[in-house]
């Protein structure tokens, strides 16, 4: 029998626990409203996983062009099997295979806390965009604290095993303002930080 394949994303939105879904709920509320008000015609989401905020945006009706691109070979194969009429492709973050300026909106839910060169993926992500970058990243240590709280990883006192970055929301604040981007509205619908910014 082939193995089942699974993915950490996979499970946040397939998650049955009802203040995790309200938490995730809350969160794309959130992000939708920030989106509707810059009311862009393309959006690219980087890091799109299987598709859920793909699928989420359509729903919505945001966008009239919008993509997705992943680096995880899993991610895309689930993607292809659940959400099949989404433009979704294999991609660098660090080197992402479009022009200049091809979208009016660049969205990154939940990555740049996983990589190395968040700085590095930063540029990219500005490069990319025409107009606006959507971030958002855990905001510590609530985020911390709400995985304890929901039993998640004690044994390293909810610290999530796939995390390298670490911002608060003052100093992701810091962090977006370093790379010549104009941040126009910040949020924290808990447990994340979120940052709309403009190109300068």
């Amino acid at each position: 029998m082939a193995k089942k394949i699974t993915t950490t994303n996979l499970e946040k939105h397939k998650e049955k626990n009802p203040i995790s879904r309200f938490f995730l709920n809350n969160f794309y509320t959130v992000l939708f409203a920030q989106i509707r008000k810059a009311n862009p015609k393309s959006i690219l989401d980087v890091g799109c996983g299987e598709g859920f905020t793909l699928k989420r945006l359509e729903k919505e009706k945001l966008g009239k062009r919008n993509e997705g691109i992943d680096s995880m070979d899993d991610a895309i194969k689930l993607a292809k099997k659940i959400h099949p009429e989404l433009i979704i492709k294999k991609g660098d973050i660090y080197k992402l295979p479009y022009k200049a300026n091809s979208f009016d909106m660049v969205v990154c839910n939940e990555v740049l806390e996983h990589l190395e060169r968040p700085m590095d993926a930063l540029a990219e992500l500005r490069r990319v965009t025409r107009k606006y970058v959507v971030l958002s990243v855990p905001n510590e240590p609530l985020f911390t604290i709400s995985r304890m709280l929901r039993g998640k990883n004690l044994s390293k006192f909810g610290d999530h095993p796939e995390h390298i970055q670490h911002w608060s929301e003052g100093k992701f604040a810091q962090f977006i303002g370093k790379n010549n981007l104009e941040i126009i509205c910040m949020e924290t619908p808990l447990p994340w930080t979120l940052i709309v910014a403009k190109k300068k």
